[in-house]
């Protein structure tokens, strides 16, 4: 194959630190490519650094040939006429990257005659030849939607529709179905793929989901600490990789094929260290759930029983709202139990009625009928003024913490909040509880005094959990908690997860899109398509034989990975 792009030594620095250092890396012309590594590691800054789209204080050095054209020596006219045209960007979110306040078409539309001399009329032509490309219902209608008209997959579709409208010869897509449902996933990628064989182009997928690189990318490049440490055919790596940070990577993923269930084992962690001379290390870790914590009393695990009163069961709920289409019955004669110490985990699509469901449960939102029991008591018709003793008891953990924290506080003052509106008076036993939890989630007194931008996305998830758990509750919602971090960040917040439901015997209602984290984490699952459950098993025989054609679809559509790399539990070790 010819190739067309070399990194040759790229150095990228900020003030205090390098992002990338002595990177060298090729792609050929047709070929799939992923970089991989954790938050920070470098990806998105090479990325950034082919579009030149760094910030001002970013210092670049090196060569980025791009068909034999070296990318750093060419003035911003030039690039301007490249970037968009042969080399092209889809981004995480597309509804930060999408303008409100235009429909779709426009912007496709803009983005063809930015770089083609075609009249309006046949720019519109074209932009609707590609919403179908890619895929879009009635692409002739919705070339006059709005973003907030789509769904998430809708939106990233556009998105691929704008990146492709030129024809690039590079595509990078940066963690383009990291939000997504497994089925939507599914197509992205099954698109992406599609475009790249079709157009001739070469794809640079940024991603920390293993299981995607693997089914879908030729070759893969490990990064870590601003440094590529591997980079190998993509079968080859994951059948032998050769750093042990690539086998700390593997070790730490989780697949659907693996049988493998919290009750079983922890899940490794990945711990990163610097030695003297700023050398990356690290450590991986595996040691048994419900070992006591630093500052926690000593306490056993409750056991999950059958018991006459599940803490919460909910009976025959229905919830509707108005939409501009009318009125949509997103909840449709829902059932289900938790027991107390049970984890429930819930599935299904993008708009399925999982968030609306959840947010029923916690009277966010109100049913339109049916019964909400919490240990007993039904709360689905209680006023606000009888509902507030009740809500301390089932709290959640939202899917972006840094969204639901509040930017202008410290953690401190968010987590005193909590106890402040739920009437913990004493400010002595307020500061015993903060210290205590804190310590609970592993973090150091110090981020006591931080805001939420002071730290990463892992730490703040840490952050939301103590906010929920300060309260002592006895059911957590956790929404799509892990769904946005890398691996190793991953399993570090489903083993604090698994230690703190044993340390305060909690309850879990789990939703994620993520089949292989559900798998781990839940004792039961919900399957829930169209706003009903349409399928209920226990976590060790809802995957192997699933009884509704819907569940069999969302299994179909997980990437495949290899089976024999199940975690397995291993003595503390130094690797390097």
């Amino acid at each position: 194959m010819t190739s067309l792009l070399d990194i040759r030594n790229l150095h990228v620095a900020f003030p205090g630190h390098d992002a990338v250092t002595d990177l060298n890396l090729s792609m050929a012309a047709g070929e799939t490519l992923a970089l991989v590594g954790e938050s920070g590691c470098g990806k998105s800054t090479t990325a950034l650094s082919l579009l030149r789209l760094l910030p001002p204080s970013a210092r670049v050095r090196g060569q980025i040939l791009f068909e034999g054209r070296d990318l750093t020596q060419l003035s911003e006219d030039q690039f301007c006429d490249l970037r968009g045209n042969a080399i092209s960007m889809i981004f995480q979110e597309p509804m930060t990257s999408l303008n409100p306040v235009l429909t779709i078409g426009q912007q496709v539309v803009e983005a063809i005659r930015l770089h083609q001399p075609l009249s309006a009329q046949a720019a519109k032509a074209r932009a609707i030849e590609l919403l179908e490309l890619v895929r879009i219902p009635e692409p002739q209608r919705r070339f006059h939607d709005y973003p907030h008209h789509l769904s998430g997959g809708q939106r990233q579709r556009v998105m691929i529709a704008m990146a492709v409208s030129c024809q690039p010869r590079l595509l990078i897509a940066d963690e383009p179905t990291t939000a997504l449902d497994v089925t939507i996933q599914a197509q992205i990628l099954a698109l992406l793929d599609q475009l790249r064989r079709d157009l001739g182009m070469s794809v640079l997928l940024i991603t920390h989901d293993l299981a995607v690189v693997e089914q879908w990318a030729d070759r893969v490049a490990v990064m870590l600490a601003g440094k590529k440490v591997e980079d190998a055919n993509s079968s080859k790596l994951f059948a032998q990789p050769k750093h042990a940070y690539t086998r700390g990577l593997l070790g730490a993923s989780l697949h659907l094929e693996q049988d493998y269930h919290y009750r079983a084992g922890r899940l490794p962690e990945i711990c990163t260290t610097l030695d003297q001379d700023n050398v990356p290390g690290f450590t991986l870790t595996t040691r048994a759930h419900a070992q006591p914590l630093v500052g926690s009393s000593e306490r056993s695990a409750p056991a999950v029983t059958a018991v006459a009163v599940p803490l919460l069961s909910v009976q025959d709920v229905h919830t509707k709202y108005a939409s501009r289409n009318g009125v949509v019955h997103a909840v449709q004669g829902v059932s289900f139990d938790i027991a107390a110490g049970e984890t429930v985990g819930l599935v299904g699509e993008s708009g399925c009625g999982k968030s609306t469901l959840s947010k029923t449960i916690i009277r966010l939102v109100d049913p339109s009928a049916g019964k909400i029991l919490l240990a007993g008591e039904d709360i689905a018709s209680l006023d606000q003024k009888y509902l507030r003793p009740h809500r301390r008891r089932v709290q959640m953990i939202f899917q972006d913490p840094y969204a639901s924290l509040n930017p202008r506080h410290t953690v401190s003052q968010i987590l005193d909040a909590a106890l402040v509106i739920h009437e913990v008076k004493n400010k002595a036993e307020r500061r015993r509880r903060i210290t205590e939890i804190i310590d609970l989630v592993g973090l150091p007194q110090r981020a006591l005094h931080s805001y939420a931008h002071q730290f990463s996305g892992g730490q703040r998830q840490r952050i939301g959990i103590a906010r929920a758990l300060i309260l002592k509750p006895a059911l957590v919602i956790c929404d799509e908690p892990v769904s946005a971090l890398d691996v190793s960040v991953q399993a570090q917040i489903l083993n604090l997860l698994v230690d703190l439901k044993h340390e305060f015997g909690l309850s879990y209602l789990f939703i994620s899109h993520d089949l292989s984290v559900v798998r781990y984490i839940a004792d039961k699952v919900l399957v829930m398509h169209g706003g009903r459950i349409v399928e209920t098993g226990a976590h060790n025989s809802i995957w192997q034989a699933p009884q509704h054609a819907y569940t069999r679809t969302l299994i179909a559509a997980v990437p495949s990975a290899a089976a024999s790399r199940a975690p397995q539990a291993q003595p503390q070790r130094r690797i390097d």
